[in-house]
């Protein structure tokens, strides 16, 4: 399958801005307790099932797959940008992080116990989000495990900067009923789901959205 067009916009952008997000972003520890709650009901399915190793697709520069790892996950990192990457591996020597996309993530089918895409699916349009999804679907272990998190919402956004840099990637906020949708015509199943806001300065919309592939 040809490369979408708007990996190219992602990786560049995140690779001008790599440092500084690194720098702005908040860790983990700082994260609200809604966040913090999700994780560890995430860390506590995944580690119960001993399914095989956890893939946070979209990483960054690896705080939650550290925070993760610190739990006791088995972790793996993946990002789209190199210099995300490279930061991740700087900080972090002791966990595999690598360079991919999630609409062909390279992990083998039916390997992954557990699946993390964390403020990580945003940025693609929504109609390669059934091509990300399958890609859920196929690497996860029948009886595994997906925590998606992110912003929700009904519009698409364009920045021309952020963290202080040029971007050119866009933004695609859908509702929620419909980001559950898509992850079910994959064959998924949501066991739980968590809205929360609008809050912060910015008054944005948060979610939360447990799955699992069924065990058969």
């Amino acid at each position: 399958m040809t490369a979408p067009a708007y990996l190219t916009a992602v990786r560049a952008s995140y690779d001008t801005v790599a440092a500084d997000y690194a720098r702005l972003v908040k860790p983990p520890a700082e994260m609200g307790p809604t966040a913090l709650s999700v994780l560890a009901a995430f860390t506590g399915l995944v580690r119960g099932s001993r399914l095989g190793p956890v893939a946070d697709m979209g990483c960054g520069p690896g705080r939650v797959t550290a925070y993760l790892a610190g739990a006791g996950l088995p972790m793996v990192g993946l990002d789209l940008s190199p210099r995300m990457v490279g930061l991740a591996r700087r900080a972090y020597p002791g966990l595999p992080f690598v360079v991919g996309s999630m609409t062909a993530a390279g992990f083998g089918s039916g390997t992954l116990g557990g699946v993390l895409a964390w403020y990580s699916t945003h940025h693609t349009p929504p109609e390669w989000l059934p091509v990300v999804f399958g890609e859920f679907h196929r690497t996860l272990a029948p009886g595994g495990h997906l925590l998606l998190g992110g912003h929700v919402g009904d519009e698409r956004r364009r920045p021309v900067e952020a963290y202080g840099h040029p971007v050119t990637y866009e933004s695609h906020l859908l509702p929620l009923d419909r980001i559950a949708g898509l992850l079910e015509r994959t064959g998924l199943v949501v066991t739980a789901r968590l809205e929360e806001g609008p809050t912060g300065p910015a008054g944005r919309t948060y979610a939360y959205l447990l799955v699992r592939r069924p065990a058969r």
